[in-house]
Order: structure tokens, then C-alpha cells, then sequence
């Protein structure tokens, strides 16, 4: 029993079973299953999430403000008329890493002023809260907020970076289908709104690089070279399928030892010897997780340290996401056009259906799983609700042989 009217042990038995009802919303879902991992109910971390979401929305919207002066311009309709938005999921780790960050400054800082809000945070206790602690203090509050505009300057410049690099590869994929301008247009015209949208994202790209360190723009360079030249090998991999498909013993082989279990050639720091054993890290690390490990280096370029047990959780639930949201939802697709992911990959190495399944749910909770853990061991609540939550937001269902295996 511990010193809770309730025990904890209780109360996390209780959240694990409430956050296992489906029936509920997913963010509550993650928030009990997180804290029924980890005891930590991470209410903080939540409450910065308005503060997180404010603030990116500007940028955002800040980075399309000129997006749609060029659509308005070269299309020749009113400005009134352009309403651009451009769907994109690669922001969430910026978001998980500001949030991290906002806390970490609200936390080291010696003052009840809260450097966020410039309010007095009373805690617990209501106004009597103000009696505890020490008295605020020009110099830490003034420090802290230095800081903070630190870590907005340089999220700026990854969120609007992060954006300009998922245009180009949708423009490199032909996709167009996420650019949304608020009046009609046919298929041309959407790949001519991609490359108006590219150009000037990419032209704020070069500006707001022009305040950092030369340090900052080559980790992202070396970050998005890393990247490309893991796309150049598509075309093997793809034959690698094809030869599989057609009975070839040694391009399943091939796809076992070079994709799914492929080494490194210069094995980054980032990855403990364990964790360079999870099935198809080298290559989903190559397609996603380094432009995380970028932004990451990209923020202690420009002065702002970051724990890299924190990295870690980030690049694990990034290339989980990967796994379980896009690749288990596009398997159709990809199977069809003959693209190797993980997930088409085990129903190539699987000797039926049901082990595939069962394989793809185990490879994603490993990389998941993982990431919580180093979420809680930097204090994150975020990061780590914020892997429960892609967990919950996935299903099994688009996969042949779901039927017979529970998520």
C-alpha cells in the first residue's frame, strides 16, 4: 500500500483497463494508457499543449501567408478566394520537441512567474502558493525568457523546413492530392500550386538559415542528403520485390539481410547495440528517422540542448508511425505498385498471412514501446502519450489476415 487514500498500483490497473474501451476517444486513451505504463499522469505536459499548438499554428499560417499571394497572383483570382492548406504530419515531432522544451525552461526556472504566460503560478495551493518558494527574480525570469525565444526561432525554421521538404517529395512522388487552395482546380493546376508552394517555402527556408550558425544548415543538409541517397536505392529494393514475388529464394534472402536486417555502414551514436538490432531500423531510419536526428542536431547547432534519450523517443515513434500508420494503411497500394516497406516486406518473409500481421503489430510495438521509455526517463509526458496515441490511432484492419489476429 502506499500513502494514496487509493494505491497507485490500483488506480494504474484501472487506467490500463479504461484506456483498453475503444469506445473512447483516442487522446484519453493514450493519456490512461501512458500513465498506466508509467505511473506518470503527465497533466503538466497537457496543459502546455495550448501554448505548442498557438504557436505553431502562427508559424504555419505565417509560412502560407505568402504561399497564397503567389497562387493569388498566378492564377488571377482575388486574394479573398485563396484559403491554402497543405496536409502534413511531419510537424508532430517539432511539436513533441517544443512541448519538451517549454517545460524543461518552466521547470529550471527559480521563479513562481511563469516564463510562458508571464503569470504567477500559485500551484496546488491557490494563492497561499505564493508564501512557498523563493521570491521572483528579474534574472531568471529574463533568462528563461531568452531561452524560450531561442527555442521559438530555431522551431520556426524546422517547422517551415520540415514543410518545404514534404512538398518536394510530393512534388518528386507526383502527389498533390494534400494541396488545398479554396476554389477549384484540376490536376495541372495542382502540380503548378506544389511548385509555386515549393519555391517559396523554399526561399523563407534560405532567410531564416541566414540567423543560425553555418553549423545549423549543414545538419539539415547532411540530414537530407543522408535521406536522398536511401531514396536512390528504391528502385533496388523494388526489384528485390519483384524477383521475390517471382519465387526467388535469394532476393527474399536479400530482403531479409539488406532490409529488414541491414547493418550500418557508420553506425550513428544516436542507436545503443540493442537498439540496433530492431527489425528494419538502417533503412527506415534512412527514409525517416534522420531528418529527425537533424532537426534534433539542428536545435543544439543553434544553442539549444537536447537530452538524447529524448532524440531517441522522437526518431523510435517517428519510424513507428511510419510503420503502423502509413505503411499498414497504404499496404494495398504499395503491394500493388511493387513499393518494399516493412509492411510489405513481412508478407513476402511470412509463411502466411496471420504471421505478417502478427509481425508487423510486434515490430511496431518495439519501436513504440521504446520510445515511451526514453519519453519517461527525460520527464516528457508528451513524447510518451504522444507514442501511446499513434499506437491507438492505428488498426490492423487494411492488412489480409487481420480477421483472425487481435490489435
Amino acid at each position: 500500500m502506499t500513502d494514496d487514500t487509493i494505491p497507485r498500483s490500483l488506480t494504474r490497473r484501472l487506467a490500463a483497463t479504461a484506456a483498453g474501451v475503444d469506445r473512447l476517444p483516442t487522446a484519453p486513451r493514450a493519456l490512461l494508457g501512458y500513465y498506466a505504463d508509467t505511473g506518470d499522469f503527465a497533466a503538466g505536459s497537457l496543459a502546455l499543449r495550448r501554448y505548442v499548438d498557438r504557436f505553431l499554428d502562427r508559424v504555419v499560417r505565417e509560412a502560407f501567408d505568402p504561399v497564397e499571394r503567389a497562387i493569388a497572383d498566378a492564377f488571377d483570382v482575388s486574394r479573398e478566394r485563396v484559403e491554402f492548406d497543405y496536409d502534413t504530419k511531419l510537424t508532430l515531432p517539432a511539436e513533441l520537441t517544443l512541448s519538451h522544451l517549454f517545460g524543461r525552461i518552466r521547470r529550471e526556472t527559480s521563479t513562481r512567474l511563469d516564463p510562458l504566460t508571464g503569470e504567477l503560478d500559485d500551484g496546488p495551493l491557490g494563492p497561499l502558493g505564493r508564501l512557498r518558494g523563493p521570491t521572483p527574480t528579474v534574472s531568471t525570469l529574463a533568462d528563461a525568457r531568452d531561452r524560450l525565444a531561442r527555442v521559438r526561432a530555431v522551431t520556426r525554421l524546422v517547422v517551415v523546413a520540415l514543410i518545404d521538404g514534404d512538398v518536394r517529395d510530393a512534388i518528386n512522388d507526383e502527389e498533390y492530392e494534400d494541396f488545398v487552395v479554396g476554389f477549384s482546380v484540376d490536376d495541372s493546376d495542382r502540380a503548378r500550386i506544389a511548385e509555386l508552394t515549393q519555391s517559396v517555402l523554399a526561399e523563407q527556408v534560405a532567410e531564416l538559415f541566414e540567423g543560425f550558425p553555418d553549423a545549423v544548415r549543414d545538419h539539415y543538409r547532411a540530414a537530407v542528403d543522408y535521406s536522398e541517397a536511401h531514396q536512390d536505392r528504391d528502385p533496388h529494393f523494388r526489384e528485390l520485390m519483384a524477383d521475390a514475388r517471382g519465387g526467388d529464394a535469394d532476393a527474399l534472402a536479400a530482403i531479409e539481410s539488406e532490409y529488414k536486417f541491414a547493418d550500418f555502414d557508420d553506425p550513428p551514436e544516436l542507436f545503443s547495440a540493442d537498439e540496433r538490432d530492431l527489425p528494419y531500423l538502417r533503412t527506415q531510419y534512412g527514409r525517416v528517422g534522420v531528418i529527425y536526428h537533424g532537426m534534433v542536431e539542428m536545435y543544439r547547432a543553434a544553442g539549444v540542448e537536447i537530452e538524447p534519450a529524448f532524440e531517441r523517443s522522437i526518431v523510435l515513434a517517428i519510424v513507428g508511425a511510419q510503420i503502423w500508420l502509413d505503411d499498414v494503411d497504404d499496404y494495398a497500394d504499395d503491394a500493388s505498385e511493387g513499393q518494399l516497406t516493412p509492411v510489405t516486406a513481412e508478407y513476402l518473409l511470412a509463411d502466411d498471412d496471420e504471421t505478417a500481421v502478427r509481425r508487423v503489430v510486434d515490430v511496431t510495438e518495439q519501436y513504440l514501446g521504446a520510445a515511451k521509455t526514453y519519453a519517461a526517463a527525460t520527464d516528457s509526458g508528451l513524447a510518451g502519450i504522444g507514442a501511446d496515441y499513434i499506437r491507438r490511432s492505428g488498426s490492423t484492419a487494411p492488412l489480409p489476415g487481420s480477421d483472425a489476429v487481435s490489435n
